[in-house]
């Protein structure tokens, strides 16, 4: 496993393992949130109303696992001090994530710009479903990683 400062642009990361994302993750993003919609918690109400059947999972919920996804496919680095996440430039939610479904994050280094805290890392990032193999969330995002002394 490479350290964020040994990629090289076009480098493709992906995670091993599927996630499962969990009722109970659901639950306590919405509670963190305050985002209550019933597309996310009321499992009797999507199956009667909902045209995916159950509920599921905020967008928002997926793209905040991309930094744990992109931690899990790096290793650790004795030249940076810390990891800053600096922004997203695009992000898409293509598919709905169903809860009981499991997700895997691939990554693809675009871009690596000098800044005078360090070096800010551009990331490609895609979400895909187990259950469909299409992708439920696609976008950039900006890493800055902030160099040791």
């Amino acid at each position: 496993m490479k350290t964020l400062i040994d990629l090289a642009v076009g480098d493709v990361l992906s995670q091993p393992e599927w996630s499962t994302i969990t009722q109970e993750m659901i639950n306590q993003f919405a509670d963190a949130t305050g985002d209550h919609q019933w597309i996310h918690l009321d499992k009797t109400r999507c199956q009667k109303e909902s045209p995916f059947g159950t509920t599921i999972a905020h967008g928002f919920l997926t793209a905040s696992l991309m930094p744990k996804a992109f931690g899990e496919v790096i290793a650790p680095s004795d030249k940076i001090a810390s990891m800053i996440n600096y922004g997203i430039d695009k992000l898409r939610f293509l598919e709905p994530v169903k809860s009981g479904d499991a997700v895997k994050y691939t990554f693809t280094l675009k871009e690596v710009i000098d800044k005078p805290q360090g070096k800010l890392f551009k990331v490609d990032g895609s979400c895909v479903l187990k259950s469909s193999g299409n992708p439920a969330l696609v976008g950039s995002f900006l890493m800055l990683a902030v160099l040791k002394p």
